[in-house]
């Protein structure tokens, strides 16, 4: 293991901002405090609130998923039994690509990192007992979305519950996909499409569900900087919205219900400073740019995670320290609802001791630190106000680039995105590498471990049943209704309609996910992305 050096006669943050010694009044421009405003006033910067969590806490929405339905199910009822305040749900990878859990791509992926959904039975049970107009569920899925939407809306009819009382956010945001996760199913046209399609008919159907959740989490994953996250999912909103304007819609009509979706690193004043100058830069961005005129359209409200590249494998206990520090830093910069990650998911999906420690450090952050009970606490800090200041300039340096190549989708086609991605994503490996970066526990400070034992395994078994549970569905239904149905499609997919009313048709009628992926993947065909070596 590398030597532990001598303190760094210079200190930057992870985006190359220079730290100072010491901040005075100097460092903040001249004109900041008057561009500052108020908490709830434009341009956000200290919230979207004005009384924040004095009035009304974060949504604490332990993002949760794993092999069945039922199990999931029990999970989440476990969770909202503990304090839980929303539901936010993780799928399995076939799931999020479209398969269905027989399909012969999902072999031995089934319920793996995530929930198996393939019919809006799967959905019924995943939330069995749980009142969806009493919960705010949030979902991470992105190329699919619009379907596993689709089931959510009927399961709630099933319960009695109108789609207009239905809360939540589905994340539908394909872009990051094509930059980071790799998730996707069909090319970028036909899934902007689909993302417009959602907008549009959720603006009356379904008012208070927020249509998009633009992620930044997933291309800090992937290894970016703050100032990187900020300007790339800024620059990935921007698409959305003119995508949505050029297909004949309002800007006030959908940007009311667009969310975001933000990590939480260990640098606590950059990350602090990083989700106030996001809230500035959007604000400004739809004000002047757009020329949207509802003060809704301005607010760039936003979910957030702890940050998961972080957490070791090594003395996995450590990781509970960094949780809480992020989740702190999350809840200074005035996040809308929060994850907390569990110690041990270096390791394996978490186990429920896990998931319950993770959850107390969310609640020991609102009910026994005081962090909440005044708004923005952190405004008027010299070093927080260079940081937001300086983030809200480099972050608006990237998007002039990104505009002059023509957009986020040209600078994800031209390797710009990436490229800047990968180059951040090494030079913070050297730095762990050679020992200028602490890890603490993995770099430095290591000890002897035992293997860990208590891990959640997912029974294999359980492939196996959903295999079973769909055969029984395709033996049941009216196997020539869906027949009918998927032509439906095919020729709706072929022209210009929005097929959201469709789906919801669709999956009522016991289509499964990946029998209206397959019929899409016929119109739309797959996206491949371009590889060079």
């Amino acid at each position: 293991m590398p030597e532990p050096k001598e303190r760094k006669e210079q200190f930057v943050t992870s985006s190359d901002i220079p730290l100072k010694r010491l901040y005075t009044p100097e460092d903040i421009p001249l004109d900041y405090a008057g561009d500052l405003g108020e908490p709830g006033e434009y341009p956000f910067t200290r919230g979207v609130q004005p009384t924040m969590y004095r009035g009304r806490l974060w949504t604490m929405r332990q993002y949760a998923g794993y092999a069945s339905a039922e199990e999931s199910n029990a999970r989440y009822r476990y969770l909202l039994e503990q304090g839980q305040t929303g539901l936010s749900v993780a799928f399995d990878l076939p799931t999020q690509i479209g398969y269905d859990a027989d399909d012969v791509m999902a072999l031995g992926e089934v319920g793996k990192v995530g929930v198996s959904i393939s019919s809006v039975h799967d959905m019924a049970r995943l939330f069995e007992a749980i009142p969806l107009d009493k919960v705010s569920t949030s979902m991470t899925i992105n190329a699919p979305a619009t379907i596993l939407l689709a089931m959510y809306i009927a399961v709630g009819k099933r319960q009695g519950v109108e789609p207009k009382n239905l809360r939540g956010t589905v994340q539908n945001d394909i872009l990051k996909e094509y930059i980071a996760r790799g998730t996707y199913i069909f090319p970028p046209t036909p899934s902007m499409r689909l993302i417009t399609n959602l907008f549009d008919y959720c603006k009356t159907e379904v008012p208070q569900w927020n249509t998009i959740s633009i992620s930044g989490y997933h291309v800090r994953e992937a290894g970016c900087t703050a100032v990187q996250e900020v300007a790339f999912t800024l620059a990935n909103g921007i698409a959305y919205v003119q995508a949505a304007i050029e297909s004949g819609l309002d800007v006030d009509d959908f940007a009311p219900q667009l969310s975001f979706f933000f990590n939480a690193h260990n640098q606590f004043l950059e990350e602090v400073a990083k989700f106030r100058a996001a809230r500035k830069l959007w604000a400004q961005i739809m004000k002047e740019r757009f020329g949207a005129k509802n003060p809704r359209s301005w607010q760039l409200k936003f979910h957030t995670q702890t940050g998961g590249s972080t957490l070791t494998a090594q003395q996995p206990e450590n990781n509970i320290v960094r949780v809480a520090l992020q989740a702190l830093a999350a809840v200074m910069g005035g996040t809308q609802s929060l994850h907390t990650n569990s110690m041990d998911e270096a390791l394996a999906l978490p186990t429920q001791k896990a998931v319950q420690v993770a959850l107390r450090t969310q609640q020991i952050i609102a009910h026994e630190t005081g962090v909440a009970d005044t708004v923005d606490p952190l405004a008027g800090s010299y070093a927080i106000e260079s940081l937001t200041d300086e983030i809200v300039k480099r972050a608006q340096d990237y998007i002039n680039k990104i505009d002059a190549m023509g957009g986020a989708l040209a600078a994800i086609e031209n390797g710009f995105v990436n490229n800047e991605i990968q180059d951040a994503a090494y030079s913070y490996q050297k730095a762990i590498e050679s020992g200028e970066q602490v890890i603490v526990g993995m770099n430095q400070f290591v000890v002897k471990e035992d293997a860990q034992t208590d891990l959640l395994r997912v029974d294999p078994a359980i492939e196996a049943a959903q295999r079973q549970k769909l055969a029984d569905l395709r033996t049941r239904r009216d196997n020539a209704k869906v027949a009918e149905l998927r032509g439906q499609l095919e020729t709706a997919a072929r022209g210009k309609d929005n097929l959201m009313s469709l789906f919801v048709t669709c999956v009522e009628n016991d289509v499964t996910l990946g029998e209206i992926c397959h019929t899409l993947r016929g119109v739309f065909g797959e996206y491949r992305p371009n590889v060079s070596i």
